[in-house]
């Protein structure tokens, strides 16, 4: 009885994601625009997959964007479009998502790995240059966690040697570089709206966005089985169609996203003042872009303990991303180019992402940072 009793007095777990606090106050607006398509039974593109595509390309500064079913397929589309295939190599990092990669696989290119920067975690551009050889036709930079690699030598450099850039902005959404949108500066850029995201759907969608009229209009082409119109297909396409419902959840969560960009950098701050002498790695913020804090991740050497003591203490984590890409089984099928990539398994080993989301309040923030300063003191010096 007395175990019963300590148990039900437990503080609730502190989710690292609670999605129903994001998804309250708009949930009437994103019904009453889902009973529409129902009535009118038009789920796959049609006007609301048109309507968001236009409004998401006015926000990301371009005059196209081109809504499909995911980040991944974003990635293939694009490189896709570029006319990227065997023989091909293409540049990124292996700290990543394993989606950035599978993009570059499906064409059948080659991909070749540089590292990231110790104090950014995105891609060391200083290396960039090294690792370009005859065969080298993009670079596809990782704006990662909500944080922009360091767009302007990256430019210069693809320019000098004529290469084509493929952002992948799957975390950056709101995110500016310098002042201009991430995902604007190269020349096509790809987002993911998995529901965890900045901005994140019901479900599974994504989207390229450029001002190329001949990209925007041949990866409209491919996302629809090759053809540019019904039953007349012109080359090998992919069923990579945006559903109508998850572009009218999108539609409306657009109004919000700069708010919930800026409660993000609220509670980033917040745990900087929390945890500052904590010991831990704090994620830093480059002067030339306002970190937009998809992710809040912390770097220790002891990182699988913090955890579990932080488990033991109902706070939930995650791990973005504990095996690098190029540290994949599948990988070793693959022709691919790594060199010395020691930052990039160091933060692999290291990192630990913290709860953090738009809606989260100052009591579980608190939570957080107690019982992360309480684990730091059970280690022991």
């Amino acid at each position: 009885m007395l175990a019963m009793q300590r148990k039900d007095q437990d503080p609730a777990p502190v989710p690292f994601m609670d999605l129903a606090a994001v998804h309250a106050p708009l949930q009437e607006r994103i019904e009453e625009r889902i009973r529409g398509i129902a009535s009118l039974s038009s789920f796959v593109m049609g006007p609301d997959v048109e309507r968001f595509e236009a409004r998401f390309a006015e926000y990301c500064g371009v005059e196209f964007a081109v809504g499909c079913n995911s980040g991944t397929s974003a990635i293939h589309m694009a490189l896709s479009a570029l006319d990227i295939g065997p023989g091909d190599e293409v540049i990124t990092v292996s700290h990543t998502f394993v989606g950035t990669v599978w993009g570059v696989l499906y064409c059948g290119a080659t991909p070749v790995f540089v590292d990231v920067d110790a104090a950014t975690m995105t891609m060391d551009v200083t290396q960039l240059e090294e690792r370009i050889s005859a065969r080298t036709r993009a670079i596809v930079p990782v704006h990662l966690y909500g944080q922009a690699v360091d767009m302007d030598p990256l430019m210069s450099i693809a320019r000098k040697h004529g290469l084509a850039v493929v952002e992948d902005a799957a975390q950056a959404h709101g995110l500016r570089y310098k002042g201009r949108p991430i995902g604007s500066i190269g020349d096509i850029g790809c987002f993911s709206f998995y529901p965890g995201k900045n901005l994140g759907a019901w479900g599974e969608a994504g989207a390229t966005v450029t001002s190329d009229r001949d990209l925007a209009a041949r990866m409209r082409r491919l996302r629809d089985h090759g053809q540019p119109q019904r039953y007349h297909h012109d080359e090998l396409g992919f069923n990579y169609r945006m559903d109508s419902i998850q572009a009218a959840v999108l539609d409306v969560k657009l109004d919000y996203l700069d708010d919930w960009n800026r409660q993000r950098q609220v509670l980033a701050d917040r745990y900087r003042q929390r945890l500052g002498g904590a010991g831990v790695g704090l994620p830093e913020s480059s002067t030339r872009a306002e970190h937009v804090y998809h992710l809040f991740v912390i770097r220790h050497a002891l990182r699988d303990r913090i955890r579990q003591e932080l488990d033991q203490r109902a706070i939930q984590t995650g791990l973005h991303y504990p095996v690098p890409v190029h540290r994949q089984k599948v990988l070793t099928r693959y022709d691919c180019r790594t060199g010395l990539l020691s930052n990039t398994d160091s933060v692999a080993r290291e990192c630990l992402s913290l709860p953090l989301y738009p809606g989260m309040t100052v009591e579980c923030q608190e939570r957080v940072c107690e019982s992360l300063l309480a684990a730091m003191d059970h280690l022991g010096p």
